[in-house]
């Protein structure tokens, strides 16, 4: 459970982080399984050479997305019983899981994905009622480019436009004097609603660093107008089956067996 100061930071700010959200044996479980995910080549280099469509052979901003159809373990995440507890004490209950996947920045070459708002993709009537949950698989620092967000900008609408420098992403500009770092330890996790503009910087040291990212919604909120309505796992609520009516095979209660299978 998050203390009632956290909640309370991020109602009034808009984002709140927590310092070794995951114990040791489950981040070393996905750490495991990120490993996999590269060996198989999962993912792929989303950077261009600034024309939103020409490969960078330069910049990389490696993502796999999404994720439950690669790993029991990054399915079962959600239902985590802290993570249920953590997404219902912010936005409320009942909510669903609409989005998963992985950034991975290379050191020295890996470059940051741009500002934005989770908003301008998920268009939902009320930001707040939507949270990300952004957890540090390395040690988030300011030398390795960790996430950034601008308290409050919940409160702005921002123009959005396509990013030159990724092949699908959108981006926008802002005031940079007013972002935050969030600096965490390996396994912290920040949340920040739909509204907050975020941003995460260039890798300059010589490690890799990897940003896990999930993405819930209050069931009410959820835009009839997605394409993407099938996709969307419900967690909490009566229409919460702990994954098997989306999935097909019960997932609640699977991640302390996921944990130990990888550890």
């Amino acid at each position: 459970m998050l203390t009632p100061e956290q909640v309370r930071h991020f109602r009034d700010r808009g984002y709140v982080a927590v310092e070794r959200f995951f114990g040791e044996p489950e981040l070393n479980a996905m750490l495991a399984e990120l490993e996999r995910f590269k060996r198989e080549g999962l993912g792929r280099n989303v950077a261009t050479e600034g024309d939103g469509k020409t490969l960078s052979m330069t910049e990389v901003n490696y993502q796999i997305i999404p994720l439950n159809d690669k790993s029991d373990l990054f399915r079962a995440l959600p239902f985590h019983n802290g993570v249920l507890a953590a997404i219902g004490q912010l936005i409320g209950e009942p909510f669903v899981r609409q989005l998963d996947q992985i950034f991975l920045k290379p050191g020295r070459s890996g470059t940051g994905t741009d500002w934005h708002q989770d908003n301008a993709y998920f268009k939902i009537e009320d930001p707040t009622k939507g949270t990300a949950m952004w957890i540090a698989l390395h040690d988030a620092t300011l030398e390795n480019g960790t996430l950034h967000v601008v308290p409050n900008s919940h409160l702005e609408v921002f123009e959005h436009e396509r990013d030159p420098g990724s092949d699908h992403h959108i981006h926008m500009v802002v005031d940079e004097e007013r972002a935050v770092p969030v600096v965490l330890p390996a396994g912290g996790a920040v949340f920040f609603n739909y509204g907050i503009a975020h941003a995460t910087k260039r890798n300059q040291t010589e490690h890799e660093r990897a940003g896990l990212a999930y993405h819930f919604v209050r069931t009410d909120y959820v835009a009839s107008s997605r394409r993407d309505l099938d996709r969307l796992v419900h967690l909490t609520g009566p229409e919460a089956s702990g994954g098997e009516r989306e999935y097909g095979v019960r997932v609640a209660g699977t991640w302390t067996d996921e944990v130990r299978r990888l550890g």
